[in-house]
Formats: structure tokens, sequence, C-alpha cells
């Protein structure tokens, strides 16, 4: 099975896709304007604590105070204490780390258990475990693992407190790559404690890598055949970077130049627009209804046409199979997290039941979030969740919609808007024309020339022809049309 990551970085945002066999598995997008804060390390103030809930709500910094649970306080002992008053009061300074993303009215959830990600390992100061991802599963090579990391924290002459976690992507690797990355982990703590010692409350003290750096850390393992970024500025910067932390990477990094969309190769932005649809078709002619809700995510399987009684159970076998397939790589796709819950067609075989069962397992294996199947319920859902720590797809790139009071999604004007951008730049690539004229909603519109007018001149630029907009009152907000003139 070929893998190819694609990185697409504009000033405005950055995207990547996950494509395997060309079928894209994973998207993930970063707005400039409104980066994902998981594994920022701040200095915050607790602003209340609340007793009934063994919780405290937590300034760092944000629109909305922070939430921490009474667990995710370590205490100096390390031992377990029951009331979240012994531990904070309020007005108090504390260094914490954000586990889960600000989503909808939710404040983001911190922890002060912080740990530093890097290549192979992830560092935690405040304890002296060493642990080894479950995804190892060879114990020679986890004993083996332990032992490297051993040897190079004597070698180190390290004596005080501090543990590490070795990732999946440690396995198989040496000890002068585990070297090299508590190396730079321990110099990177040393920056963040030196901050902590003379910063006041709140003050962001570490912020986490950008996507496309995240990405290469994360998300690369051997089945990746190549790494393809369209920036060729970025490109430099990604290089630098695989060069210090991931050499052993560094042949498959590639520049992709193409005047075509580095997304529209293998129909990208087709699939980005679908994930954002209740209905998914299956080839079988079945299809699944998602409906993504506050408390939970439901799945729907549905076999889409009248079948005989001769081959019912059949085809609702063979439906299911594909349906758990599908199933797997949309919760990918659009990133969605904590309870779901999966209505297959009813099967009155209980082997075929165990075989749905066990495909939907399998192909949840390749998932880079943490995913449980805790069973089947009474009535036959299949219970199972998946570890939410950002938005989703859906509320990344969508609103609710005005008009119909929260019951659907629209894009956002800003979503609209890099579609417009796009748009101008394939057109600009394919036909010659003196200037361009962008016909919007209002709020297109007006987010062009205020919020977005900096972008504008710059794609004017770059394509050396001038850009002018209009305003159709009776257009949606996701209708456009870009004019040759």
């Amino acid at each position: 099975m070929s893998e190819e990551i694609l990185i697409n970085i504009t000033p405005m945002e950055s995207r990547v896709a996950v494509v395997e066999n060309g079928v894209l598995q994973e998207v993930h997008v970063e707005r400039t304007l409104r980066r994902g804060i998981v594994g920022n390390i701040y200095k915050g103030k607790v602003v209340r604590v609340l007793p009934g809930m063994q919780a405290a709500f937590v300034d760092i910094g944000l629109e909305r105070a922070a939430f921490i649970h009474a667990a995710e306080i370590s205490t100096r002992e390390g031992s377990a204490v029951e009331s979240i008053s012994a531990l904070v009061h309020e007005g108090q300074s504390l260094v914490v780390q954000v586990t889960k993303d600000p989503i909808g009215t939710k404040g983001a959830r911190l922890t002060t258990h912080l740990s530093i990600p890097s290549r192979y390992l992830v560092y935690m100061p405040r304890t002296s475990h060493v642990g080894i991802s479950l995804k190892i599963e060879d114990e020679v090579e986890r004993e083996r693992l332990k032992q490297v990391v051993a040897n190079c924290v004597k070698t180190e002459g390290i004596v005080e407190q501090g543990g590490f976690i070795l990732r999946t992507a440690a396995e198989g690797a040496g000890e002068d790559e585990i070297l090299a990355d508590i190396r730079y982990l321990r110099r990177l703590w040393d920056q963040i404690a030196a901050q902590i010692q003379t910063v006041g409350a709140p003050t962001l003290i570490y912020e986490d890598l950008s996507l496309a750096l995240r990405t290469l850390r994360d998300l690369v393992n051997p089945r990746i055949e190549k790494i393809r970024v369209d920036s060729r500025e970025n490109f430099q910067k990604i290089t630098q970077f695989v060069e210090e932390l991931m050499p052993e990477i560094a042949d498959r990094l590639e520049h992709y130049p193409g005047e075509r969309p580095i997304f529209d190769l293998y129909g990208v932005e087709d699939e980005v627009q679908k994930a954002l649809e209740r209905k998914v078709l299956l080839k079988s002619g079945g299809y699944l209804i998602i409906d993504p809700t506050e408390a939970m995510t439901t799945i729907d399987v549905n076999t889409g046409a009248f079948v005989g009684h001769r081959n019912l159970e059949e085809t609702i076998f063979k439906t299911n199979l594909e349906a758990a397939t599908a199933i797997a790589r949309q919760l990918r796709l659009r990133n969605l997290g904590g309870i779901i819950i999966i209505d297959f067609i009813d099967m009155e075989d209980e082997e075929h039941r165990r075989q749905v069962l066990r495909t939907l397992e399998k192909q949840l294996e390749r998932d880079h979030a943490k995913t449980n199947i805790i069973g089947i319920t009474e009535l036959g859902l299949v219970q199972m969740t998946r570890k939410r720590t950002r938005e989703s797809l859906v509320q990344v790139l969508c609103e609710p919609c005005p008009s119909c009071q929260g019951r659907g999604m629209l894009k956002t004007p800003e979503t609209i808007c890099y579609e417009i951008f796009r748009e101008i730049l394939r057109e600009a690539r394919a036909y010659q024309a003196d200037s361009y004229l962008v016909l919007a909603n209002q709020r297109v519109v007006d987010r062009l020339l205020d919020e977005e007018s900096g972008n504008v001149a710059d794609l004017e630029m770059f394509i050396g022809r001038t850009i002018k907009f209009q305003v159709e009152a009776m257009y949606s907000q996701e209708q456009y049309d870009v004019v040759l003139l």
C-alpha cells in the first residue's frame, strides 16, 4: 500500500492530506489566525475553584477560562489528593498544558502533567516513569528500547527527576537517534523552566510546532513514500527541520512546483466537500448517514435499495462489511471524536456480526487517534469512542447557518474567501485576462475588502492582474462567481 502526504501552505492557512493508494484518508487544516493550542504550555492564574465538580477554571489569556480537573493536577509528593481545595486556590499561579482545544462553548482542557514531544520520545519533566507506546508490541524490542533510554540517561549524567515515553516512531531507532532526541528535549525544557521562573500570569511559555512540522513529527511512518510540499519557502524550512531531527526521511521530501494545485492531484478538494455532507454513498448502492451532535456522533447504515428475500441476508452482510471500512475512513477524514454510535443493518447470522466487528477493528488500527470499541448494545448498536483533541473538519470549515437557526451548517466567509483565491489562481494559470470580477455574498465581499485585503493585494501582485468585487444580494453565503474581464 502506497501512502503520500501532501502539504499545501499559503500565508492564510496550512492544509495536510494523507493519501493511501490515491484515496484521501485524513485532512488537517490550520488557519494562521486560529491556530490550535493543544500542547501549548502556559503560566496561568486560577480564577475560580469548584469543589462540587472537583475542578477549577484557569485564566491562560484566552477569551474563555480553561478547565482543569483535580485528577490532572500533580502533587509534589505524587500522592493522590481528594479535594480540589487542597490543591489550588483562587489567585494562584499554575503552569499548565492544553490537552484539548476550546470547542464550541467549552473552554480548553488543561493538565499540570507536562509533556514535550520530539520525534521518538515524549519528555515528562515531572515524573520519573519510562513507558513505551502500546503499538510497539514486540517484547524484545520493548526491552531493547528501555535499555537504550537507560544507557542514554547514564551517558548524559541525568540525575534529576524526569521521565520518557517512547513513541511508535521509536521502533527500530538506534542509541544515537534516541540520545539526540533526549538532548534536544533537555535543552528545550531548560528554556521553558527558565521562563517559568521569570514570567507573570497569564503568559504563553511554549508553543507546539506548526501543522506542517507536526505532520512530519507525528504522521510519517515507513509506509509513507513521498512528502510533497507546494511552497518553496516552506519546503526549505521543512528540509532544515528534517535535516536536524529526522534525517532518515530527507529522501522522501519533494517540492511540488506544478501549476495544477497540489490538492487537485488526487481530487482532495472534492473529497473535502463530500466530507462536509451527511450522506456518504457506498459502492454497493447503500449509504451512511452521519450526524454529529455535541453529545455524540451517530452513524446509520442503509442498504439504499430493495432486495429480494433470497439474497437479503447476504446483501446486508456485504453492505455492512463495506460500511465498516467506510466508517473507519470517515472518522479519520472528518476527525470525529467522543462517543460514536453505529447502527449497522440488522444481521441474523452471529458469524456475520463478528466479521463486521472484526473488519471495523482492523480498519481502525490505521487511525492515529486512539479508538476503543466497547461492544454491541441490546439494541444491536455498536458503541465506540475516538479520542478528541481538536475540532472536527466541519467545525473548522463551517459555522451554524443563521437562516436555519443552527439546524444545518454553512462554510464561513473565511473559507469562501480562500476558495475564491484558489479559483482565481486556477483561472490565471489557464486563461489570459486583463482583470477579474468576483461576484459574491455581502459578508464574503466585506471580508475580502477588510480582513483579507492584504491577501488580495498579495494575490494581485502574484498574478499581475487587478481583482474587483461586486455584491450579489441574491447569492447565498457559499455562492460566488469569478468573471474574466
